[in-house]
């Protein structure tokens, strides 16, 4: 049996029914290999109507829901899909095998075997098989299972969309979520052992992991769902963009696929969290006793997320424990992200994520306990900031930019950090700098360098212009962060705030000036005293300018950004930097959370406090 299409001349080899069983002229039923989305095998009647369905296509499967061809030794089964062609067939593996292929002019798609012994035709297989293998039959995110009665059901937290219809053994209007998506705050659930829906209405990656994949989906708020292509190679991306149609129960031989849910359904039964990550987990009476019961003596501090205590393990590990506040929706959105992004991280200049604690309402993340806290704690004290030498300074530069550019270049994950500041740099007990708070994370795939929100989230002074007006992020968006975080380092003060001699320009205005009038290293914090080196803090400045400024396309990437740290040379001239005066920064603020005539996203802002 051969199915598929020539994509190069449009042919089509199918299969089509006669119109009775003594009239051999066209009948109502065809059956094809359908390539519209990702390639699927259909049974239709007529030019359009689906009957039944096979497939997505799985790489080291076969077509889902077609059973387990690899427990068939009879029929090999060959795929094919390049710019020439996609075409299936299934050959005989023993040649003396005589099969037929038929669709009955009832619509049933039928193999047939020759069995020598009885001189006659035996069937081998039927198409549809039973009442699940019709098309659609539970509607949208309805699921079919043989052994139930009724047969069709919701997935798991989902509801029939019409209870009336529903009882009355009309399954057609299908099911809804129990709680509705917000796009930005959505999770991804896992739902195992299902012939996958429908692939009309689908986009497919071969190169990518299924954590791109994931992060595919996440970006684009029209996406429902996602699973892995290649079971073989553990690589292959497909996500949806409709409502998902046609899955049945499918055990042992269904696949897995990831659907999108709100944030509020990320428990499973047991009130732990659905994730793909392997994480330990730490019991609560371990924790408890580890923060002297989250006692105020241990706290270190409060964000979004919630409060933050200092813990110390029974073996003597010190800890750090954010513990998730129960009416904090940011903190929940953070702490999907603080799972998903930084477990699967690993680079000392990012904090280190130990474990999770997820016990009834409690849910906790467990780090690395960095001794000197968070960089702006001593950068911006006048008193503290006398122990950062001029060494120690340009050395926690180089560590954070070398973190950055493993995010966004040498990680499993394209990550993008979005709230980049000196708050969420940590310092160990040797000033080595960690970047963290990964809740505003977003990760890219493939060749994407760019995406757009309609909810800008981070902290002004830090944002970039795109970011901050349009709500335009990409790695450059980053790097504009970092490069303020420099020109905060060598000088000591914060851009935000900044103020010189009566001016109105902010940090980035101040060292622009400088620069321009060729005395940079005018910038340098006083209390770093005369131990330094100028060409180093020179250089820094000059790559911090290059960072911020206006144009996106004119600032480097980060691989650029570590070269030019480590090498003295002729570097390109520093441009105007974005936001360089207060009002700058007061003006996108206005624009942004207004309806201004000349405001281009009406967007809102998550203004972050420093720990």
């Amino acid at each position: 049996m051969r199915l598929g299409r020539n994509l190069a001349t449009g042919s089509e080899t199918y299969f089509l029914s006669w119109r009775s069983s003594d009239d051999p002229s066209p009948g109502e039923y065809s059956f094809h290999l359908d390539p519209t989305g990702y390639p699927q095998i259909l049974l239709k009647r007529g030019a359009s109507a689906v009957v039944f369905r096979v497939g997505p296509w799985i790489w080291g499967v076969g077509f889902s829901g077609a059973g387990n061809p690899r427990a068939d030794p009879t029929y090999k089964l060959t795929f094919v899909m390049d710019e020439n062609e996609v075409t299936y067939r299934e050959d005989p593996v023993d040649k003396s095998v005589v099969s037929r292929f038929t669709i009955s002019p009832n619509g049933v798609a039928q193999r047939w075997t020759w069995v020598d012994r009885r001189q006659e035709w035996v069937v081998y297989m039927n198409m549809p098989g039973d009442i699940c293998d019709t098309y659609g039959l539970c509607g949208p995110y309805g699921i079919c299972q043989i052994g139930n009665s009724p047969s069709c059901g919701c997935l798991d937290r989902f509801v029939p969309r019409d209870w009336e219809s529903w009882v009355g053994a009309d399954w057609s209007s299908g099911c809804v979520r129990r709680n509705n998506l917000s796009c930005e705050g959505d999770v991804f659930l896992k739902y195992s052992s299902v012939k996958l829906p429908d692939a009309t209405y689908s986009w497919s990656n071969m190169s990518m992991t299924l954590d791109e994949c994931r992060g595919e989906c996440l970006r684009n708020c029209n996406c429902t769902a996602y699973t892995q292509l290649d079971v073989s190679k553990g690589s292959g991306c497909l996500v949806w963009y409709e409502d998902l149609v046609d899955i049945r129960s499918f055990s042992p031989d269904g696949q897995d696929i990831y659907i999108r849910m709100a944030s509020s359904e990320s428990r499973n039964i047991n009130g732990s969290r659905d994730t793909d990550s392997e994480l330990p987990l730490f019991d609560l009476s371990v924790i408890s006793k580890a923060t002297n019961n989250f006692s105020l003596n241990n706290k270190l501090g409060e964000g979004g997320f919630g409060p933050v205590f200092k813990g110390v393990l029974e073996e003597g590990q010190e800890i750090a424990v954010k513990r998730l506040s129960k009416d904090s929706m940011q903190g929940r959105d953070e702490f999907e992200n603080e799972v998903i992004f930084i477990a699967k991280l690993q680079h000392r200049n990012l904090v280190r994520l130990l474990g999770c604690c997820i016990e009834g309402d409690e849910n906790m993340l467990i780090y690395e306990y960095m001794s000197n806290k968070s960089l702006d704690v001593i950068l911006f004290d006048p008193n503290k900031s006398t122990s950062l030498n001029w060494e120690t300074r340009f050395s926690i530069i180089n560590g954070i930019a070398r973190g950055l550019l493993y995010l966004h270049q040498d990680s499993r994950l394209r990550i993008i950090h979005r709230d980049l500041k000196a708050s969420n740099v940590l310092l160990d007990s040797e000033m080595n700098p960690k970047i963290s708070d990964f809740g505003m994370a977003r990760s890219f795939g493939g060749n994407e360098t760019q995406a757009k929100t309609r909810r800008v989230v981070g902290t002004y002074g830090y944002m970039a212009p795109e970011y901050a007006v349009d709500g335009l992020f990409s790695v450059k968006s980053d790097v504009f962060s970092f490069g303020v975080l420099v020109l905060e380092i060598v000088s000591g003060k914060r851009n935000r705030g900044f103020s010189h001699n009566d001016s109105n320009l902010n940090l980035l205005g101040h060292a622009w000036t400088l620069y321009k009038e060729g005395r940079s290293i005018d910038l340098l914090d006083t209390t770093v005293g005369d131990s330094f080196h100028s060409a180093e803090v020179t250089r820094s400045i000059h790559v911090g300018l290059l960072c911020v400024q206006q144009n996106v396309e004119d600032r480097p990437n980060m691989s650029s950004v570590v070269l030019m740290l480590g090498n003295e040379g002729v570097f390109a001239q520093a441009k105007q930097p974005g936001f360089f005066t207060e009002r700058d920064v007061l003006a996108a603020r206005s624009s942004t959370s207004t309806n201004a005539p000349n405001s281009t996203n009406d967007v809102t802002i998550t203004m972050l406090a420093g720990r």
